[in-house]
């Protein structure tokens, strides 16, 4: 009964102040006249509280520019973790755009929607991420290409490193920094999840988005680890593939890094 309430309260704040706010977001991204980052991060922040999340953060997002962050992948609420940690947008697959509600509050945050399986039309938005990246936006690319169960890192995908090459090629810029991210979900309500209980956060494959939404306000109190990695320089002479398997490397190791210490007392963010 109590989580049935508490689903219900975090539900009605998530949705007053997305009313609230998408207002002021559309005014910024159709007009300029502040910048369109400020109010995804109070809307994700807000979020994040009333999830029950409580995020602990390892390192900074590097202030280097232009930049492309590398990130493994959990859940949908990956999102909104990050974007309450630090401006950032994101790259997502084009079926999200079509979803209701998440589909326009991912062009509200001016997320690339990409077609996977179209080989001219990912070119088409690998320039666009490339134009983007230029301008100065950091750009989270979760690199596995679908969710995992949190405990095991999958293969990273090269292709949309590719943004990194086209971003050189077309002189915006002479570099392009790629640094590695780690989303850890450790605990809930304090007590380890381990290998079992972390599918509690896991958003995989074919789940319904909706009761995997209400499953998480219901538990709230969980525990999230974010590691910022040491920001690498992909420059002309670099091979996109294996600066791929480095990225997929040191990401794999700070998540390791951080199950291995589910014991340690959480200090929430």
């Amino acid at each position: 009964m109590i989580g049935t309430i508490r689903a219900g309260l975090a539900l009605f704040l998530m949705v007053i102040s997305g009313l609230l706010l998408a207002p002021f977001q559309y005014l910024a991204v159709r007009t300029g006249l502040f910048s369109p980052t400020i109010i995804p991060r109070i809307w994700h922040k807000s979020t994040t509280w009333a999830l029950g999340f409580r995020v602990t953060v390892h390192g900074e997002m590097t202030g280097q520019r232009p930049l492309l962050l590398a990130s493994n992948h959990v859940s949908w609420s990956d999102i909104t973790i990050l974007s309450s940690i630090a401006s950032v947008c994101f790259i997502s697959k084009s079926e999200l755009a079509r979803w209701p509600i998440f589909g326009t509050l991912g062009r509200l945050q001016r997320t690339i929607f990409i077609e996977r399986q179209r080989k001219r039309t990912s070119a088409e938005q690998v320039s666009e991420l490339a134009v983007r990246l230029a301008a100065g936006d950091a750009m989270v690319l979760f690199a596995e290409g679908s969710t995992s169960d949190g405990n095991l890192i999958m293969p990273f995908k090269s292709t949309l490193f590719g943004a990194a090459e086209t971003t050189i090629r077309s002189g915006a810029a002479d570099k392009v920094w790629i640094q590695p991210v780690a989303i850890t979900y450790m605990r809930v309500h304090g007590m380890p999840m381990g290998r079992l209980h972390r599918r509690l956060a896991a958003w995989i494959g074919d789940m319904d988005l909706v009761p995997h939404l209400v499953s998480i306000l219901r538990e709230g109190a969980i525990d999230v680890e974010v590691r910022f990695g040491t920001p690498v320089e992909f420059i002309t002479q670099s091979n996109r593939k294996a600066v791929t398997r480095e990225m997929e490397d040191v990401v794999r190791k700070m998540v390791a890094t951080t199950l291995r210490d589910t014991r340690r007392p959480s200090k929430a963010s």
